[in-house]
Formats: structure tokens, sequence, C-alpha cells
């Protein structure tokens, strides 16, 4: 058995992700789409290639499309053309596919992105039109094609290889979703495959110059997925050139199978002219105008990055919350809405990031599906700020809730005398002589310059009190005291 290193080698991926666009009907024809349909019901005479039918572009689509471009700092190109790629499946009714190969819409551009709290620029080649296939299902006797999905205009963003690890392909990935997301230009829902993801991995040794053969991961639906496929596949082909130096791994297509967590091998890996790319016949160049691109330039809305920015330098952020609250639009948005009625921008982040994904965790729901409003968020965390309650008191006014969504926090207060804080002076005062009376050795301590003292004797009475007890009148009857 050879032994292998993994630190002499460097991981070279390259993603391609494909982005369902969310346009009232199809990439080249008039039919509707709707996720969930029943199967062949939005279908339409162009998306299934009946004979003498002509394809007309989706104006929603381009327009979309250059919303990216122009996110991401690329360049539009002002004269795109659409290629015929043949190949032959059921999923495919026409036998090819409509997209841009020559000459795409967007060309270059680059994508910032946060991984392992570094931020990391990485480069994109190029981003363009298609039409999507149609879907195979498989049952225990039989295999099915949906045609429904045929033809849903797609955006394929082709990164340049320039990704060196899992967590960084991941950190990519999320960064292309949230944008399309703030564009409004997808849902993004990758169980529904509205964003799916095909990477290309290949390894060498650090130092060499040249790229080996690649390996294609195809139709990824989750981060999660992701990773760990990347992770299986770079250990698998390093140790392949570890115990065989001088030849080359077999290029080839494959599947991450989630049950067993493996790599299933689909076919080898085609080659540009196995498509037999050409013109598309039936369709004419595409050409855009300066001031069309300009003023879809001017009203692009703000982007995750800027709302990072300014939750950093604005709002005073850690970098963490920052980063979830940006990479998912839904919550960022709930969060601005909470910022309206919350001064405190930095406790409702702590709130929503980490305080109440903890306690949906089981229910598999989010806020707004559960029917808590924003505003209710930030009305607790203005309850704690005004000493009205305290810290602890607001955990179980979360749990309520939760548990009776709709309700606010101040009625919940209300209704329950345990969550009434105790702001009687002398009865927190008879609290912190008990405490005293009963830790002489702590107080020494403290006189001898542990300030971690402190914090015990303050913890003890706020557990006298169920923690109900002023924070605020606690450390100060204590000081008072000691």
């Amino acid at each position: 058995m050879v032994d292998v290193c993994y630190e002499n080698w460097e991981t070279i991926i390259g993603l391609e992700i494909h982005v369902q666009l969310s346009t009232k009907t199809k990439m080249f024809g008039s039919e509707p789409y709707h996720f969930g349909s029943e199967p062949n019901t939005d279908i339409g005479v162009v998306c299934t290639g009946q004979p003498g039918t002509l394809p007309v572009i989706n104006k929603e689509a381009v327009h979309k499309a250059v919303q990216f471009g122009c996110a991401v700092h690329a360049k539009i190109n002002l004269v795109s053309r659409f290629d015929r790629k043949s190949y032959f499946y059921p999923d495919n009714p026409k036998n090819y596919q409509i997209t841009q190969f020559d000459y795409p819409i967007v060309v270059g551009g680059s994508i910032a992105a946060e991984v392992s709290g570094e931020t990391k620029h990485f480069q994109i080649n190029r981003a363009h039109l298609e039409e999507d296939a149609g879907m195979l299902k498989h049952f225990t006797n039989f295999s099915g094609v949906d045609y429904n999905r045929a033809g849903v205009p797609l955006l394929e963003i082709v990164s340049e290889p320039c990704m060196h690890s899992p967590k960084d392909a991941v950190s990519y990935a999320m960064a292309i979703k949230a944008i399309m997301e703030y564009l409004d230009a997808s849902d993004c829902n990758m169980e529904e495959g509205s964003l799916r993801i095909d990477a290309n991995i290949s390894v060498r040794l650090k130092g060499e110059q040249k790229f080996r053969n690649k390996i294609e991961i195809k139709n990824m639906n989750s981060f999660s997925h992701m990773e760990t496929a990347l992770e299986s596949e770079i250990r698998r082909q390093i140790q392949f050139y570890s115990q065989h130096p001088h030849e080359e791994i077999e290029r080839g297509t494959y599947r991450f199978d989630t049950e067993t967590g493996e790599l299933v091998l689909m076919r080898l890996k085609e080659q540009a002219e196995d498509y037999r790319y050409f013109p598309e016949p039936d369709l004419p160049p595409m050409v855009l105008t300066e001031a069309y691109v300009e003023e879809i330039r001017q009203k692009l809305p703000e982007l995750p990055r800027e709302r990072y920015r300014r939750y950093l330098s604005e709002l005073q952020l850690p970098e963490q919350p920052a980063t979830l609250l940006i990479n998912d639009k839904k919550l960022s948005d709930y969060f601005e809405e909470g910022l309206k009625k919350c001064s405190n921008g930095k406790s409702l982040a702590v709130w929503l990031t980490v305080e109440f994904p903890g306690r949906l965790k089981e229910l598999g729901k989010t806020l707004w599906d559960l029917g808590i409003p924003a505003d209710h968020i930030a009305e607790l965390v203005t309850l704690i700020d005004k000493g009205t309650i305290t810290g602890k008191i607001a955990k179980s006014v979360a749990d309520d809730m939760v548990a009776k969504p709709g309700t606010s926090p101040s009625a919940i207060v209300k209704a329950n005398p345990d969550y009434q804080p105790m702001s009687d002076t002398g009865e927190i005062e008879a609290l912190v002589d008990k405490v005293l009376a009963e830790n002489p050795s702590v107080i020494a301590d403290y006189n001898a310059g542990k300030k971690q003292a402190f914090a015990f004797l303050v913890g003890q009475i706020m557990k006298a009190s169920r923690g109900k007890a002023s924070p605020t009148i606690v450390n100060e009857l204590l000081l008072k005291k000691l």
C-alpha cells in the first residue's frame, strides 16, 4: 500500500452553476412553467420540438442575464448568438439544446466570498443563456419522461478553475445564489432544482503547471452534498496518482449518490466536438444597446456584498452573523424589517441567527413560516434593552413566541407572573446580603483581585432570583457592598 501525503497536492475546482430564471414563460416558447404541476401539462409546441415551430427569445430572461453580468462587473456582449448543442437523450425532445457557445451574453466578472473568515475573489469565465431539459422519472418497473421543465430558461454561470478546496467552492456557490436572489432573478430553490451545480475537479502536485484530466460531478443540489462529494473525489484522485504515478485518471462524468455518499460513474466525458455545436439557424444574433445595459446597471438593487459592508460598518455586526444574514436573503430582509422597530442591530442579529434557529430546527420551519412578525423579535430585544425583562426571562419568552406564533412578547410577559422582573431594590438587596453571607471565601478572592469572583457572586444572585432580578441593580448593590 502506498503512503499518501495529501499536503503535496493542489486541488483545482471549477463550477458550472445552472440557475433557473424566474420568468413567466419558457426560454423560447409562450408556455408557462410551475414546479409541481402534473407531468407533461406545462408544455407547448416549441419546447417539445414539434415540426415547423420556431423559437422566440424571452426578453425577461435576457434582462435577468444582463442584471447578473452587471452585478459581477462582467463584460456584457452587445452582440451574442445562440447555438445548437446536439445530444440524444430521452429528456431532450428535440435531440438538441439551444444554448450559447462561441458568443455568450456575459463574459468575465468576479465574485467575492467569505471563506473561513477570509475574503477571497473568484473569477467567472462566462455566463450564457440556454434552455433546460425535461426530467426522467424512474419507477419500479419502468421510467417516464416529464417535459414540463423542458425549455425553461437557464443562466449557466461558468467559473474559471480558480478554487482550491471544497470550502472555496461552497462559498463561491453560496455567493452566486445570494446575488441571484437579491436580483430577484431566481428563487434558487435547490430542492426543486432551480439551482444545480456541476463541478470539475482535478489534482496536481504542488509546483506543477499543467492541468491533469478532470472529473465532472453532475447536478449537485445541496451545498453539504457538494462539499462531501468534492472531498471524496479529491481523496480518490490523490490516492490514484500516488499508486499510479505514470498514469492519467480517465475523464468521466459522475453523480453523487446521497444515500451511499459515493460517486457513481454515469458516462465517459464527452469533448466539445461530440456535441457538434453550430449556430442556431432559427434565431438571428441577439443585439443589445449600451443604453439598455446602462439602464439595468443603474437600477441594480443593494447586493449581498454591499449589504455585508453596511452591516459591518454601520451596524457594527460581527462577521459571522453578518455572513449568515446576507447569504439568506429572506432572513436578511426579515432582519431589515426588524431594524425599523429596533435600534440594537447586534442583539437583533444574534436572536435571528442563533437563538431562534436553535428553537426552530426541530420544527423545520422559519420565523416567517411560523407567522412570527419581525417587529415581535425587535420588541423582544427592546424589552431586554429597557430592562423590562432579563436575558434569561427573554429566552423563556422566545420559547412561548414559538409555541404561540403571533402573540407579542409584551403580551406574553404581561400574562405570566413568572416573567415579571424583580425591580424592588429592597427585595434584591436581601438576596445580595444572603449570597454574600454564604460565600465569605469568594469575597476574600475578590478582595485579593480575582475578577471572576465578582461574576460568580452575580451568577449566584441571579440564580436565587430565578433570573428575574435586574442585572443593573444587582451589579450596583454588589459593588457597593463589596
